[in-house]
Formats: structure tokens, C-alpha cells, sequence
């Protein structure tokens, strides 16, 4: 079957029960469509083919001596941030080249105990901090549906393999919206769990208190499928929470009669492309038709996320960065004594991205700018969640745009570091809030780009997206089309 690369996760699971393929057809058929296509899309920074056939072998072993499983023999991208032991995490930059993971990200381990099949690491933004994948050291990843526009980031290695089929399903992380953005500009589904929801074990750490492990699939069920299987408590993250995974067996109806869909004006006020609010507009109107109550809500506060944001995650990710020093492990530029080590290394280590955040986080924390700016943006940051406390009193899940703008041209805003962090405000607001959030498929732009809807809810709900998500995706064609790659290139 030489499709098999083109299927969702569902589907695959439906033809190795029936035995009809096996795991190792399924990583051939991904490894040969890496090979036709990604030296145009460059999702990929490493795949091993023989250690990815070997771990499908056992699964297949594991399926003939009578096991089942929802990610039994399935293939499963890792972002770049995610530690798998024995390969390379890199976080997209030169200053951990040479490192090899020791362990396995508590998310990487459930997989692997599921019989999943490690397939590869994709590209990102260097430590995640970007919204295009242009931040990355290691290379350029592409738009699918058009390679002169960014995949968005800093999952966009996540987003664009699983659009291009290169990957069934992909683990990304989301700190400001880096799954769900990615998600909407290449067309696929993206899930942001409640923070505490997985573990953050593992996960080479941005900003503390924001990044959650995510999921880029082809289709809800396919993200919900994952979250059962990488979510959970887990001991060895103290912001793990003790909270049962959501029960889904409702989630997949299609029906929406009685759920109230909040809808706020200020999503709608910040610079949203005209083509993005008529796809979402009209998006809203359907998830009506579908029998959900539209209910107006408000969040006055939306106007500080931003600003908040960007003096948060700065902050925290100047102290997380400190730890890359040239002395324990990565890269190391030589000098007379461990001070100058470290200056040399981290210059020569560091992207332009990650120094201005660095720079800017050690600023807000430092003697006489801390109250003035740091403790000024908690502040606005319990306003924000405050905002969702009241909204979620009122509606059971909130829709908007993901961004306000379609993906854009390859270099036409990276030297624009102010106008990129705006395109993160419908995005932002959820991490701070620590709730859940998700990107459907519901549009294109006139020039043939994807459009996401978002749907977002509290922490711990993650089933409401999935009931909305679902069925909203399957009374729509957007989520079947595909890109059309035939010819490779050099990137």
C-alpha cells in the first residue's frame, strides 16, 4: 500500500488491526516520501530509518503476540526540544551541537511503552523562541502549501511534516502559541493541554511557567488519541498535576446542542486580516448550525498580553539559558579562564533571537527594573486569567483566530522582531492563563493559504475541544486537502 504515509493515525491503526500493513511498511513508506519531498520542505533535521525500522519490528511482535493499543506501531516526529536517548537535541542550535540525550523526555518514554515508533527529529526555532522556524541554526523549513512562506513556529518542523505527510502525528511544545500558529499556517490540527497536563520532563525548558508539550496530527481524534497516551502525572515535574485525563468517548458525536461557544469582539480588534475573520466568522456561524449557543463575552485586558508576555518569558528564559555555559555538554569555544569560556561560547553559540530575549529577561530581573517591569507584568497576568475565570462562567469554550495573518513570505518580517511578537496576540492569552487551546483547519486566503479556528478552554477540559473540534472537522472539507509537492529542491 503505497499510501500509507497520507493516512491519519486512525486509519493506520485500523489497517494494522486488521492486519492488512504492518509498522515497518508504515516507516518505509514515511522514510520514502521523505525522501521525494523534504529536501524541498527541510521539516527534518535527522532520521534514522534502521533504529526507526527496528523499534516498528518489536511493535509488530508486540501487535502478533495479541496487543493492541492506540499508538501501537505508529510513527511519531519529536520536536527538537525533546530529549530521546541516544539522539542529538539540539533545540535548533549550534550551541548544543555534539550533545547526546542520556534519557527519554517523560513524554517520549509513555510513547515508547505504547509501542510507538521514534521517527526523527524536526526543525524549530532556536530554544523555541520564534514564530517561522527562520530562528533555527540548523536549516530552513518550508510552508507546504507554498515554499516561499514560512511554516510558522516554533514547531514548524512539527506542522510542516505532518501537512507534507512526512509524519502521522508530531510531538511540538507551545509557549505562546508555537503549536497552534504552525498548526493554522500549515493547515493541520495543533493541541495545546492545560499546563500540568503532560510533562514538562525532558522538555529543554523556555519559560518555566508557559511551555506545555503539544500535538500536531491530521485530525482531532488523532491529537486526543496522543494526549491519552503522553498525558498524566508524572513525579519528577513538580507542575505535573494530579487530574485525570478527560473521558473522550463523548467527544466524538458531532453533536453541539447545549454547549454555549463564547465569542470576544477583542480577538476580532487587533490587526486581524479581513480574509482571517471572514474563514473564522464563518466558521462561528457553522459551529452554530451544528446546535451550540453563541454567547458574546468580553476580556478587557487583552490589550497587556503582549506586553506582558514578552517580559515573562524573557525573564524565565534567562535564567533557563544559563545552564549553557560551554562547560557541561553542547558546544565550547576555548578560552584562559571559565568567565571569558563562557562569554565566547554563549556569543558564538547563541542566535540573534535568543540573545535579544536573554538580554531582555536579564534586564527586566535586574536591581531597580524588577517592580518596575517584571512584577508589573504578574500582575497583568492575573488580570488575563482572571478574564477566562469569568469567561468560562459564562460558555464552555471560546473561538477565534489563531493569527491574524495567513503565513508569511520567507524573510519578510524576521527583521521585524516587534511586529512578529504582535502576531502572537489570540495565542499568548491561553499560556498565560495556563488553559488549553486548539487549532482546526477552517479556511484558505485567496492566495491558497490555511486559515486556523481556535478553540479554547479551561485547563483540564481538553474533551470540550475535542467535541467542538471534532465536530465542527467532520461537517467541513478543509481538514482532507493536501498540499501538492511533486518535485524536490535544494533548500
Amino acid at each position: 500500500m503505497s499510501d500509507l504515509f497520507a493516512k491519519s493515525l486512525r486509519e493506520l491503526r485500523g489497517l494494522l488491526d486488521a492486519g492488512e500493513c504492518s509498522s515497518r511498511d508504515i516507516v518505509q513508506a514515511l522514510h520514502d516520501r521523505i525522501e521525494a519531498v523534504d529536501g524541498t520542505v527541510g521539516a527534518y533535521l535527522e532520521h534514522d530509518l534502521q533504529d526507526a525500522l527496528k523499534q516498528a519490528a518489536a511493535a509488530d511482535e508486540r501487535r502478533a503476540a495479541g496487543e493492541t493499543g492506540p499508538m501501537l506501531g505508529i510513527p511519531v516526529a519529536i520536536k527538537d526540544l525533546l530529549n530521546v536517548k541516544g539522539q542529538s537535541c539540539r533545540c535548533g542550535s549550534k550551541l548544543l551541537e555534539g550533545y547526546v540525550s542520556p534519557y527519554d523526555a517523560t513524554c517520549v518514554a509513555k510513547l515508547r511503552a505504547a509501542g510507538a515508533v521514534m521517527f526523527g527529529r524536526v526543525n524549530m526555532d532556536e530554544f523555541a523562541m520564534g514564530a517561522s522556524t527562520e530562528n533555527s541554526a540548523l536549516g530552513l523549513t518550508r510552508n507546504p502549501w507554498d515554499l516561499d512562506r514560512v511554516p510558522g513556529g516554533s514547531s514548524g518542523g512539527s506542522a510542516a511534516a505532518v501537512a507534507a505527510d512526512t509524519a502521522i502525528v508530531s510531538l511540538g511544545s507551545d509557549t505562546g502559541g508555537s503549536v497552534r500558529q504552525p498548526a493554522s499556517f500549515c493547515g493541520c490540527v495543533g493541541l495545546k493541554p492545560g499546563y500540568g497536563r503532560v510533562s514538562r520532563y525532558g522538555l529543554t525548558a523556555f519559560a518555566s511557567s508557559l511551555d506545555q508539550v503539544g500535538v500536531l496530527s491530521k485530525t482531532v481524534a488523532d491529537a486526543a488519541d496522543t494526549l491519552g497516551c503522553i498525558g498524566g502525572y508524572d513525579p519528577r515535574d513538580s507542575t505535573s498535576v494530579r487530574q485525570e485525563l478527560p473521558d473522550v468517548s463523548g467527544a466524538f458525536s458531532g453533536e453541539l446542542k447545549g454547549m454555549k461557544v463564547g465569542v470576544a469582539e477583542e480577538f476580532f480588534g487587533v490587526g486581524v486580516d479581513p480574509e482571517v475573520e471572514a474563514a473564522v466568522r464563518k466558521a462561528i456561524d457553522h459551529v452554530a448550525g451544528l446546535g451550540a449557543e453563541i454567547v458574546p463575552v468580553s476580556f478587557p485586558h487583552l490589550q497587556y498580553a503582549v506586553a506582558a508576555y514578552y517580559i515573562i518569558a524573557p525573564a524565565e528564559a534567562s535564567t533557563n539559558l544559563a545552564r549553557f555555559d560551554g562547560v557541561r555538554y553542547g558546544a565550547r569555544v576555548d578560552a584562559d579562564d571559565p568567565v571569558e569560556l563562557m562569554k565566547r561560547t554563549r556569543e558564538a553559540g547563541f542566535g540573534p533571537e535568543v540573545k535579544r530575549r536573554v538580554l531582555l529577561g536579564t534586564y527586566v530581573l535586574s536591581s531597580g527594573y524588577y517592580d518596575a517591569y517584571y512584577v508589573k507584568a504578574l500582575k497583568a497576568r492575573a488580570l488575563i486569567k482572571r478574564d477566562f475565570d469569568e469567561v468560562f462562567s459564562a460558555c464552555d469554550v471560546l473561538l477565534g483566530p489563531v493569527s491574524p495573518t495567513p503565513a508569511y513570505r520567507i524573510g519578510g518580517e524576521i527583521n521585524d522582531p516587534l511586529t512578529m511578537y504582535k502576531g502572537d496576540i489570540c495565542t499568548i492569552p491561553a499560556n498565560l492563563a495556563g488553559g488549553s487551546g486548539m487549532s482546526v483547519p477552517c479556511g484558505f486566503s485567496s492566495d491558497g493559504l490555511p486559515i486556523g479556528l481556535q478553540i479554547l478552554a479551561p485547563a483540564f477540559s481538553e474533551d470540550r475541544l475535542f467535541r467542538v473540534g471534532h465536530a465542527y472537522e467532520q461537517s467541513t472539507e478543509w481538514h482532507v486537502r493536501k498540499p501538492q509537492l511533486t518535485v524536490s529542491r535544494d533548500t
